[in-house]
């Protein structure tokens, strides 16, 4: 029976994984997709916010050519710690069933069936997107993913929100020679954008080579055209492609399923802020998964330190059994 069954190999997931190593725990990372599979998934071209010292796991330097690690960089840093600490992590493998039987959980895969003492979510959040909710979103020339610029040139491209991803593909395409059109149901573009980002998107609305519709949405979607509410009324513009970078959710029909408590709002998991257990004893919560539908509370470089609080906690629990049994220590 392993101590840790950890769901989820991304950089937190290899994080929590780094901590059990350190501490003689028995444990297996099972990822549904490819090692640090959101990571992969970013657009090519993406740059961190953060510098590579805050993208550490385990005190393993990650050392960069620049201040801003790349894509690239980061997929070349955590797939060199998982190898090099010979991290026990099994690829391509989706969890289908979680049991609590007696003194622990059986776990289900779609490869094989594990037995944990503990078992650690470290999710994410960027396998489900966030859905307009109008009609023609079905349509294959809408997407709610990107990965480079390139394919959109000479194109009628519509951008949906004013986020990082939002104005990354915006200036992106707009340079590969797309017409792009951007949709923002706010009134400016989000603070929370890239500080060495944001003037560049503000200077291309301003001199018009971006259109802009603030306090506006998107609301019909047809293979040639979509029309777009804005305050002065509902206009129609010609279009290619929408790219809807409206943010993505964790999986919280699975975390249902696990009998962990949501809050009405925002679907924020319920969890002790100490240790990291959920209200299911045993389930720990790591990474982004904390946060319900606000997936910008948590990132890795504040994350992270949830490995050395739940290992604490497990390690913690263990001794207090022993004790509590009148075994020697």
């Amino acid at each position: 029976m392993l101590d840790i069954l950890i769901i989820g190999g991304g950089p937190i997931g290899l994080a929590c994984g780094l901590e059990a190593q350190k501490a003689g725990l028995s444990f297996v990372i099972i990822e549904k997709g490819c090692l640090v599979n959101s990571l992969y998934n970013y657009p090519y071209t993406m740059t961190f916010f953060s510098t590579s010292e805050r993208l550490e796991i385990g005190g393993i330097p990650f050392v960069t050519t620049s201040n801003k690690p790349t894509r690239a960089e980061a997929l070349e840093y955590y797939r060199r710690v998982a190898l090099s600490n010979k991290l026990p992590v099994n690829l391509f493998e989706e969890v289908v069933e979680v049991l609590n039987i007696e003194d622990h959980y059986q776990v289900a895969t779609t490869k094989a069936t594990y037995k944990a003492k503990h078992i650690i979510l470290s999710t994410g959040f960027y396998d489900i997107a966030v859905n307009l909710d109008v009609p023609g979103e079905d349509l294959p020339k809408v997407k709610h993913y990107y990965r480079e610029p390139h394919y959109y040139a000479l194109q009628k491209v519509i951008v949906v929100g004013a986020s990082n991803s939002a104005i990354d593909v915006a200036l992106e395409t707009y340079r590969k020679g797309a017409e792009v059109t951007m949709v923002v149901r706010g009134s400016e573009v989000s603070s929370r954008v890239k500080y060495w980002v944001r003037p560049d998107i503000i200077n291309r609305i301003e001199e018009g080579s971006i259109k802009a519709y603030f306090n506006s949405e998107l609301v019909a979607i047809r293979e040639t055209e979509a029309d777009i509410r804005t305050p002065e009324g509902i206009i129609t513009v010609p279009n290619d492609y929408v790219m809807a970078m409206t943010g993505y959710k964790p999986n919280f029909e699975f975390l249902k399923k696990l009998g962990i408590n949501l809050s009405e709002d925002k679907f924020v998991p319920q969890y002790n802020p100490d240790t990291m257990e959920t209200n299911k004893p045993g389930i720990y919560l790591a990474g982004v998964v904390c946060g319900g539908l606000d997936t910008h509370l948590w990132f890795i470089e504040n994350s992270r330190v949830h490995a050395d609080m739940i290992v604490a906690d497990i390690i913690q629990k263990g001794l207090t059994r022993i004790r509590t049994n009148g075994d020697a220590l």
